[in-house]
């Protein structure tokens, strides 16, 4: 299935494919970016993850765009992955360059999807998770609508520093994201 172009004020979501590849080794090899996920990989490695993404194969209802500025600039992807126990749920998440951080980017991509995930494909809930310690990622979720739902503690063979603290989830459903934006909420 191919996905569609989605446009917002500031932000342009293709496809993610092959002419994003520096873009993601831009990200993925970014001690910053990679603080809150998973060890930086090197170029080959992150090449090698991404290539059946890339390369027009990714797993069925796991879709990913890259986002690009008013100038074309590579700022970050986005995802909406469904749940394969649950196709009317899904995940969403997004990975953007540092030098974006701090502008809306992130909360402007998410509130793109959404819009996408409830009025194109009929979702009935979105939801999101990243490290309690992750304060720009809890506020974009929270900016996008979505609603804390609680923390768990996993143990890690190598834990990232403040996993201690655990995993938060956010979400969504279908009905309140609506709702919320009847009721003249930034959703």
């Amino acid at each position: 299935m191919s996905l569609p172009v989605l446009l917002s004020a500031r932000l342009r979501l293709e496809p993610l494919g092959r002419q994003h590849a520096e873009g993601l080794v831009a990200l993925d090899t970014d001690p910053e970016v990679m603080r809150y996920l998973d060890p930086v990989r090197d170029r080959a490695r992150v090449l090698a993850a991404w290539e059946p993404t890339i390369s027009g194969g990714p797993a069925p209802g796991r879709r990913y765009w890259a986002g690009l500025d008013g100038d074309g600039d590579f700022v970050g992807w986005w995802g909406l992955h469904s749940d394969p126990d649950d196709p009317g749920c899904a995940e969403i998440g997004y990975r953007l360059r540092p030098e974006h951080w701090g502008q809306g980017y992130a909360t402007e991509g998410c509130l793109t999807l959404l819009r996408h995930g409830f009025g194109t494909l009929h979702l009935r809930r979105v939801w999101a998770q990243t490290m309690a310690v992750n304060t720009g990622s809890r506020r974009v979720l929270e900016r996008s609508g979505l609603d804390y739902e609680g923390t768990w503690v996993q143990e890690w063979a190598d834990p990232l520093p403040g996993s201690e603290l655990g995993e938060v989830q956010y979400g969504v459903s279908r009905e309140d994201w609506l709702a919320s934006r009847a009721a003249g909420g930034d959703c």
